[in-house]
């Protein structure tokens, strides 16, 4: 489904990512995991189009993308739920939902505002909320609905659990678990190792801008040294 190659990217004449590799094939959860800092929500802005690919491919359904704009990435099934939530704080929950609505690619089932309701039941309870009314774990929901709600064949999580209680990240790993089991290919960063191992099929731990590991969840459970060393604080 996702094939990233060789990608580089710069900030101006500082170079940040240095041949990253990483694949997502359709109904796998994937991880980037590492520590702040090195290259994991650049990478997602690469593949998204936000930053420019210096170097390097990015291939998302048999077609190379890597230099188009964001909205034609977007709109050929990639969507976002980005760090730091970025929802419209002065729009109704509703109103967030429905702005992003499309069905581009024809899904037999979409999702639609009630199927999206149905499954984040806290924002059917609060719709009529402005954005910048919900808590934190609310306006996270709000996010990932509002990606669903463009009914993407890949889901990119960035940050999903950050400042969140353990009661609303655990909702949050409740509902990405329920994506996975209806074949939602998810592409996740998050710093919960424990929750992701349970979650996700494999993982790419990334190191100064390149990928330093790619494995199982199996494996890196097994591998304490492994975790320590790259994702230890």
């Amino acid at each position: 489904m996702l094939r990233v190659r060789e990608l580089e990217a710069f900030y101006g004449a500082s170079q940040a990512l240095f041949g990253m590799e990483l694949g997502i094939d359709a109904g796998e959860v994937v991880t980037l995991m590492g520590r702040n800092g090195m290259g994991k929500t650049t990478t997602v802005n690469t593949i998204m189009g936000l930053l420019p690919a210096r170097r390097g491919t990015v291939e998302f359904l048999g077609q190379r993308v890597e230099h188009l704009p964001s909205f034609r990435i977007a709109r050929l099934g990639l969507g976002l739920v980005p760090e730091g939530r970025q929802i419209f704080p002065n729009l109704s929950v509703r109103e967030n939902l429905v702005a992003a609505a499309a069905n581009r690619l024809g899904a037999n089932e979409p999702w639609t505002l009630a199927r999206t309701f149905d499954f984040l039941p806290r924002l059917a309870e609060r719709q009529r909320n402005m954005g910048n009314q919900l808590s934190g774990g609310e306006q996270q929901m709000l996010a990932i609905g509002r990606a669903l709600m463009t009914n993407p064949k890949l889901l990119i999580l960035d940050e999903a659990t950050e400042g969140l209680s353990p009661l609303l990240r655990q909702e949050i790993w409740t509902c990405l678990a329920r994506l996975k089991r209806d074949g939602q290919a998810i592409l996740v960063i998050d710093k919960n190792v424990g929750a992701l191992i349970k979650l996700a099929d494999r993982h790419h731990i990334v190191e100064k801008g390149r990928v330093v590991w790619t494995g199982t969840s199996d494996a890196l459970a097994r591998d304490s040294d492994l975790q320590h060393k790259y994702l230890g604080v």
